[in-house]
């Protein structure tokens, strides 16, 4: 039988105003709605007064403005960001010139793995330098607000997520998301630590997420552990292609992604990619040299 995740998709969004989504968290929904952005960014404001602001989003006019007009009257403190694709991170440098805040986060896009075949859906945002690199555990401390970095890799090796200790809340990046699986595409974004990634996650008491897309995950643990679940499907799934002499990435997509529309496909053959990477890393299957898009896989001998 197949997982099902429990995917929450009733959103409506409302670009260009603030929302208050609890006592202390307010999002501002950029304009970028798209297959891969859902409904958009959201960037989130926590704390009165003094202030963070997490993923300032895509280098938008209109929602820079937004942004903007959400924070009058307040000081800006921290900025965070997640991960370096281009829907979380450009907007960082005109807000920093605009409220003078320090940028937080790991690093730099691609600070794992990187190769010729770096493709990301979004775009990876290369011109991207924090102030402050942050490592798993490190806080910051507000007016009122303690946020600590939690590192998960595998969407890209430097996403981090950001856990707001007074709610119990976690900023969830791409890592989770509640309206969609997240796309791992190779070198630097990498299955086996993704997996490890969601793993961690269950590890902790969050009572809820608020990913950068779409609505809030309240029920975090369990979903958690039906994307895991997904996960492993998926793996076996693939296994299974390659047992029915389906050996090509092209012919896998073509069967496991058979309802999913075709535009669709090329992120999916990213994530089939890095599965197989991990399936060849762990020796449940094997092919000549590196895992690549145009390798033949075989089960091992």
């Amino acid at each position: 039988m197949s997982v099902t995740i429990p995917f929450n998709r009733d959103f409506d969004p409302s670009f260009g105003t603030v929302e208050q989504v609890t006592p202390m968290i307010r999002r501002v929904l950029a304009e970028n709605p798209g297959a891969f952005t859902f409904t958009g960014t959201g960037t989130y404001i926590v704390g009165h007064g003094k202030v963070a602001v997490i993923d300032p989003g895509p280098d938008l006019v209109s929602h820079f403005e937004a942004l903007k007009a959400a924070l009058e009257g307040e000081i800006v403190t921290h900025i965070l960001v997640t991960h370096t694709h281009r829907d979380h991170s450009p907007l960082s440098r005109p807000l920093q010139a605009f409220c003078g805040a320090p940028i937080y986060a790991f690093g730099p896009h691609g600070t794992g793995r990187e190769g010729p075949e770096d493709v990301v859906e979004e775009g990876a945002d290369r011109a991207f330098t924090p102030d402050h690199r942050m490592r798993d555990g490190d806080a910051i401390h507000g007016d009122g607000w303690t946020l600590t970095a939690i590192h998960t890799p595998g969407h890209t090796s430097n996403h981090l997520c950001f856990a707001l200790a007074e709610e119990k809340t976690l900023f969830s990046g791409d890592h989770v998301m509640g309206w969609s699986t997240t796309v791992v595409s190779p070198p630097d974004g990498d299955m086996a630590t993704y997996m490890k990634s969601l793993r961690k996650l269950l590890d902790r008491d969050d009572v809820l997420y608020w990913p950068t897309h779409g609505p809030a995950i309240r029920e975090p643990q369990t979903f958690v552990r039906s994307l895991i679940a997904h996960r492993e499907e998926r793996e076996q799934e693939i296994i299974a292609c390659v047992q029915d002499g389906l050996r090509t990435i092209p012919e896998m997509v073509a069967r496991i992604y058979a309802e999913v529309p075709a535009y669709l496909h090329p992120a999916a053959a990213r994530s089939v990619l890095a599965h197989l990477i991990h399936l060849t890393e762990t020796a449940r299957l094997s092919t000549d040299g590196p895992p690549r898009p145009d390798s033949l896989f075989r089960l091992p001998a």
